[in-house]
């Protein structure tokens, strides 16, 4: 299997992936290749796509108009 080095990592990126990996229950190396798999297997978002998309949720939730109140007392309610 190939071996990759890195070198000159900062030391608040490298605490990070730490922290990661003991969330995680994993050791650095595999959170490594944890997040390698993730950058390199990320898919592309096509605007049209997500476009689409927003289309969709828009007439599905058309009917139920809020106020901008009602969405900043939600907002607010959310963060407690």
């Amino acid at each position: 299997m190939p071996t990759i080095t890195v070198k000159n990592v900062p030391t608040d990126l490298y605490e990070r992936l730490k922290q990661s990996a003991e969330v995680n229950r994993r050791s650095i190396n595999t959170e490594v290749i944890v997040c390698i798999e993730r950058a390199v297997r990320s898919r592309r978002i096509r605007p049209e796509a997500m476009l689409s998309r927003a289309r969709e949720l828009r007439e599905k939730t058309g009917d139920h108009l809020i106020t901008d109140d009602e969405f900043t007392q939600a907002k607010i309610a959310g963060r407690q």
